[in-house]
This record gives structure tokens, C-alpha cells and sequence, in this order.
């Protein structure tokens, strides 16, 4: 471009040199206006361009250095309310963990050989069970963990023919076996004579008996069946009482609770108000060491609903077994063929021979004509066979 400018300044120097009359001024040259680039001079030309140019860079630069303290506020925004969200998630807890110790009474009432006798009935109590002495709804077995029940008995867990709360019922009368006369000569007695419950109180026991790492999910003793206080009294070992806790299974894991109570061997433990009825309470696999046992001392509401007599027993599926054949086992069957009843000798049955059927003269001839064709070509033809 600057080369063809320069040739164009010279031949308008030379034509204005060549025709006087023009009378028209010669072009400035780059060094006589003070430029030694053309780009500089082009620049001086265009100044609006470089100021659009340079405001637009100082916008981007601005809004940039906005956006960027805009983004740390938000992340400082969003920091402080998580702050606030987990400061109040924590005083939440703290009330509610409150509120679950408000509600709770705990006392030492047995003595170690007060225990040691309890305890010896409640082995007793597992060796009737096991030689089959008590009723069918007596006892209820699950992994880790066996329920006794005595003067009432209910339905819950997978015993229910529709889940959710609300859904318990009691058996009838009758379908458990009556509280043992030990339970309320060593027992309901003392904790009437303490003041802990009224006399007359009680008309249901349930021994809870627990295996190391044996475990009871998070629940809420159902309120349309029972009365409050609930009263439970602990043998063998120490462990604690969890509120609040979530269950995961396969495998089983439970979250933190909202307030673990210490639970000591011999003491008397009242549940009532928000303890009994507004959070749930569980018993942790890790926080069954040795074999514990607990005695659960409660009262049934008049009005609590109970099974149909017309209703089918509740029974748990039984598991389905492979059928057994009455014929005795063969050791060397396996190394045999094995012969299909149509194979036998006995069954063969000689099939019937039927002659070929008469070919038409039409087919006759053409297959002479095919033979006659190929006898000619001198080639031999390969027949496949399939």
C-alpha cells in the first residue's frame, strides 16, 4: 500500500511539473508531516477509533472486576448462610435434645443381687420358651433379638397386614400367656413401693432379650394402644437409649442421635411427653456389647383395638422348599446318557415302507433330455448333496 502511494505522489509531482496551469499545491510527504509510518499517520486519521477501542476495554475491565466482587459476595452470602443453616440445625438440636431429657425419669433402684435373681427367672423365661411351654404369641424370635409377651400381646413390623403407624392391634385375650408371678413380686412391687408407678398400673410385660450387636429400629410405642409413662428396667449389661435416630440396612447403619441416654444395669428408665410420643427411640447395634435384657412395663388403653376373631392368624410365610422325589438317589446316574422314553427299545416301532410314487411320462422325458445335455457338454457336473 505504501508503495503504490509513493507511485502515485510521483506521477501527480510529475504531471503537475509537465502542466504548469494547474496551479495545484504538491502533496505532503510523510517525513514533511512529521510521520515515518504510514499506521501513525492513519491513526492521527481515525483518533474516534482508538477511543471506542479503548472504552470498550475498560468497560469489559470494569464489569469484569464487578462480576468478580459480585461473585465473591455471593460466595460470601451463601457462606454465611450456610453458617446460619448449620448454627441453627445445631441449636435445633440442642433444644430438641433438651426436651427429650426434660421428659425422661431415671433411677437406680436394684441391687446387683437383686439383679442376679431377676435375672436367673429370665433364664428361666428362655428355657420354657424353648421347650415350647408358652402360647404361640408368647414368644416372637428374630435375629439377635427375642420378644417375650405376657398379659397383652400386639401386631407390628412385618406382622402387619398394612404398615405404617396406627395399624397395631392387640390379640385377643388369651393368645399370650399371663404375666409371671416373679414379675410382679420382684418387680412391679418395688417400683410400686418407690412411687415410680401407681399400683394397679400394669397389665402388660415384654422382656426384651438381646444378643451382642442385636438391635431395636427407631420407633414410637404406639399411642392408640398404650398409656403413658412407659417403664422398661435393665439386666446383664449397661448399654443406651437413642433418640432420633435414622436406620439404613444392607448394611445396617444408624445416624447420630439427637440425645443418647446411658442406660445402666439395674436401673429404672420412665418414658413420657416429648420422649414418649414426639421423637422416636431405638436401641443401637453398637451399643450391645454383652447380652443384654430389658423389661418393658406397661398399660393398655380400654379402647385400644384389637384383631378380629373372625380374622386369619397372622403366620410369616414359611420358605418354600424343593420337591423330593420318592425314588432313592443313584450315585452313578450322573455318568450315564441319559435315555428318552422314546428311545427305549421297548417303544421303537418299525416305521411302515411305502414304494416311490410313479413319475409322470412328462417328467420322464425331461429328465432323458437333462441326461442326454449333460453326456454331451463332456463336462462333469458336481451334485451337492444337503
Amino acid at each position: 500500500m505504501l508503495a503504490a502511494l509513493r507511485r502515485g505522489q510521483f506521477h501527480w509531482s510529475l504531471k503537475c511539473a509537465l502542466s504548469p496551469e494547474l496551479n495545484v499545491p504538491p502533496l505532503p510527504t510523510m517525513a514533511g508531516s512529521g510521520y515515518s509510518d504510514l499506521r501513525d499517520k492513519l491513526k492521527s486519521m481515525t483518533p474516534h477509533r482508538d477511543e471506542h477501542k479503548n472504552k470498550s476495554a475498560s468497560d469489559r475491565s470494569s464489569d469484569s472486576g464487578s462480576s468478580r466482587r459480585g461473585h465473591k459476595r455471593k460466595h460470601r452470602h451463601s457462606d454465611s448462610e450456610d453458617d446460619y443453616r448449620s448454627d441453627d440445625s445445631v441449636e435445633h438440636r440442642e433444644q430438641e435434645a433438651h426436651r427429650v431429657k426434660s421428659s425422661i425419669q431415671q433411677k437406680n433402684i436394684f441391687t446387683p443381687e437383686e439383679c442376679d435373681h431377676i435375672e436367673s427367672k429370665i433364664d428361666e423365661v428362655v428355657a420354657n420358651a424353648e421347650a415350647g411351654q408358652y402360647r404361640e404369641h408368647t414368644v416372637d424370635r428374630a435375629p439377635l433379638r427375642n420378644k417375650y409377651f405376657f398379659g397383652e400381646g400386639y401386631t407390628y413390623g412385618a406382622q402387619l397386614e398394612k404398615r405404617g403407624p396406627g395399624q397395631e392391634r392387640l390379640y385377643q385375650k388369651g393368645k399370650v400367656d399371663e404375666i409371671p408371678s416373679w414379675v410382679h413380686e420382684l418387680v412391679i412391687k418395688r417400683l410400686v413401693s418407690t412411687g415410680v408407678i401407681p399400683e394397679g398400673f400394669v397389665n402388660s410385660a415384654v422382656i426384651n432379650d438381646y444378643q451382642p450387636g442385636g438391635c431395636i429400629v427407631s420407633h414410637v410405642d404406639p399411642q392408640h394402644i398404650f398409656a403413658r409413662p412407659i417403664v422398661s428396667v435393665s439386666f446383664f449389661s449397661d448399654s443406651a437409649l437413642c433418640f432420633g435416630c435414622r436406620f439404613q440396612f444392607k448394611p445396617i447403619r444408624v445416624s447420630e442421635p439427637v440425645y443418647a441416654l446411658p442406660v445402666r444395669r439395674g436401673s429404672v428408665t420412665v418414658l413420657s411427653g416429648y420422649a414418649a410420643d414426639d421423637i422416636t427411640h431405638c436401641i443401637r447395634p453398637q451399643d450391645i456389647k454383652q447380652r443384654r435384657a430389658v423389661i418393658i412395663l406397661r398399660k393398655t388403653r380400654p379402647d385400644a383395638p384389637r384383631l378380629d376373631s373372625d380374622s386369619p392368624p397372622l403366620e410369616r410365610p414359611l420358605p418354600l422348599k424343593a420337591k423330593r422325589s420318592h425314588r432313592r438317589a443313584d450315585p452313578n446316574a450322573a455318568h450315564r446318557p441319559r435315555v428318552l422314553e422314546m428311545d427305549k427299545e421297548e417303544n421303537r416301532h418299525p416305521s411302515l415302507w411305502r414304494p416311490p410314487r410313479e413319475r409322470s411320462d412328462k417328467y420322464r422325458r425331461s429328465s432323458h433330455d437333462s441326461d442326454k445335455r449333460r453326456e454331451s457338454s463332456g463336462r462333469r457336473v458336481k451334485i451337492r448333496r444337503h
